[in-house]
């Protein structure tokens, strides 16, 4: 049996993990990210991450992939401007792995990486194209065409958290101002509840958080919503037609009617699922509605891990 080790590197945390050829995780590590230490930094934190992955571990390991937010170059290694990282403009992360290592490195883009894992070993297998979402820190896409990754003039394709869905909307962390991610990723989300949070006093989130920001979670809002709390309900519901929306303008363009949704944010459920089909079947295409489809990451938070290891596997 051949192995691989895939890392799948967010914004707050690295998760690490030796997979098998046919997509099990047999050890897995997380480390902190750190990413205001900068590209320095984070290096070193996949370094220590993968050391301690493979401190006793005799298993042949054919390679390591990494799914790294960002504009990638697959062939050279480089990533650059990774919106939620501090300090990166154009950086080889694949080159002090291989040296490190003394394995060959793949490095793609993360949500790029967690299609290919639904692709292989998830969900898209049943599809011959799909849009895969991850909402976590960022807000990102990977766009599976007939069974291959569609990667653009220059590798940026699929970049679904820096769709416009107001232009005079907040800045994101782009440049940009009103993008997807400005609303739906994790850190903006906690930021604009934190705030409401201020005018909806009654709320149990209130309670289950005591004024501590930090404690503001996804899954504290979706603990407060299970409990029948309106206001996380709001939240999630208000989260799902901005989802939506952006789904909508996506399938629109390119003709593909299946989302897959992974991440941490996605932990929200039902409430979060209903509501992006509700408004996504309002707004895509009338000839496009009886195909759209919003569907639950098979491999859930792992996505991220076996999709990178299959970077190995298969030559992506």
């Amino acid at each position: 049996m051949k192995y691989a080790v895939g890392v799948d590197l967010g914004g707050t945390s690295i998760k690490i993990g030796l997979v098998s050829q046919d997509g099990k995780i047999i050890k897995k590590v997380s480390v902190a990210t750190e990413a205001h230490g900068g590209p320095r930094k984070v290096v070193c934190n996949i370094k220590k991450g993968i050391g301690e992955l493979l401190t006793g571990i005799t298993r042949q390991v054919e390679g390591i992939g990494i799914g790294c937010p960002g504009v990638v170059n697959p062939k050279i290694g480089t990533v650059e401007n990774p919106p939620n990282f501090h300090g990166w403009k154009r950086v080889n992360i694949g080159r002090p792995l291989s040296m490190e290592f003394e394995k060959v490195v793949f490095v793609e883009n993360d949500a790029n990486a967690a299609a290919i894992g639904e692709l292989i070993f998830g969900l898209g297998k049943k599809y011959n194209s799909f849009v895969m979402v991850t909402l976590g820190t960022g807000v990102g896409g990977g766009v599976v065409l007939n069974r291959k990754l569609y990667y653009g003039d220059f590798g940026a394709a699929g970049e679904i958290g820096h769709i416009t869905i107001d232009y005079k909307g907040p800045k994101c962390n782009c440049g940009s101002y009103g993008c997807l991610e400005a609303y739906a990723g994790n850190n903006y989300l906690q930021k604009r509840v934190w705030e409401k949070l201020k005018q909806n006093r009654g709320s149990l989130l209130n309670k289950l958080i005591d004024k501590n920001y930090d404690l503001l979670t996804p899954y504290k809002i979706k603990e407060a919503a299970d409990k029948g709390d309106k206001f996380a309900l709001s939240v999630i519901e208000d989260l799902g037609v901005k989802l939506g929306a952006a789904f909508a303008s996506v399938s629109n363009l390119i003709d593909v009617s299946t989302f897959i949704i992974g991440g941490g944010v996605a932990g929200f459920g039902k409430p979060l699922f209903s509501s992006i089909r509700k408004t996504l079947s309002a707004r895509v295409l009338t000839s496009l509605r009886p195909r759209a489809k919003v569907l639950s990451a098979q491999l859930k938070n792992e996505a991220g891990i076996k999709g990178a290891s299959a970077l190995v596997f298969h030559g992506y």
